[in-house]
């Protein structure tokens, strides 16, 4: 980190452009990040770096802190930032591949994926789309194992034949291969076939979205 000195040079630097043509103060830098001058001074005799009042500094100016605080260059930081993206993972809730699932929730946690995947799951635009679940059961073997954690894409709910979904009929969750039948109903399919096919009316049907990859688990950031 940039030592007090300096960092008060940048902040300067920032505020001569709305002081106009005078000389920047220490007085003009505490009034920009709203605080006294008075405190602002012992501040600065004691080389202690305000950090959240300069952290609100930047963001109202689109500034990037690294950049005034560490000396890094803000291009070097997007595209170390754009290896990475992340999607929403509902750890509680099992898409179930036997009998059903009976454990929607609403939190959620987030996880990494990196740039081969993003490209796979449709682009860094597309994730909005793009949820992860775990697989529950066996009656999907040997495609998806008990465990394997899948990506779900909700924007996907129109049954393409022999497709994979995740679905809830009436309040249980399932991950089943779809196809539609004769009568005009669904039939959803194990590919273990120690599982009977389920036969639904599709309006007993709210397609999820459809499973469209299965991805490694990554350290959750964060639950919402």
């Amino acid at each position: 980190m940039l030592p007090f000195d300096e960092v008060l040079v940048r902040l300067k630097d920032i505020v001569s452009s709305e002081v106009g043509e005078r000389r920047v103060l220490d007085k003009d830098v505490a009034e920009a990040l709203g605080i006294a001058p008075s405190y602002f001074a012992v501040l600065k005799k004691r080389g202690t770096i305000p950090f959240g009042p300069i952290a609100d500094f930047c963001a109202k100016r689109k500034i990037s802190i690294n950049w005034l605080l560490y000396d890094q260059a803000p291009r070097s930081l997007e595209e170390s930032t754009e290896k990475y993206a992340t999607i929403r993972y509902f750890r509680r809730i099992n898409a179930s591949a036997g009998d059903g699932a009976l454990n929607w929730e609403e939190r959620y946690e987030t996880i990494r994926i990196d740039e081969a995947m993003v490209k796979l799951l449709g682009g860094r635009n597309h994730l909005k789309h793009i949820d992860a679940l775990e697989v529950r059961g066996d009656s999907m073997e040997p495609l998806l194992r008990s465990g394997d954690l899948v990506a779900v894409d909700r924007s996907r709910r129109e049954v393409k034949e022999g497709s994979v979904y995740v679905l809830r009929i009436g309040e249980e969750l399932f991950i089943k291969q779809v196809w539609r039948e004769k009568e005009k109903g669904l039939a959803c399919v194990s590919l273990n076939p120690a599982y009977p096919v389920i036969h639904a009316d599709p309006s007993e049907v709210h397609i999820v979205g459809e499973a469209v990859a299965v991805m490694q688990k990554e350290p959750a950031r964060g639950e919402v």
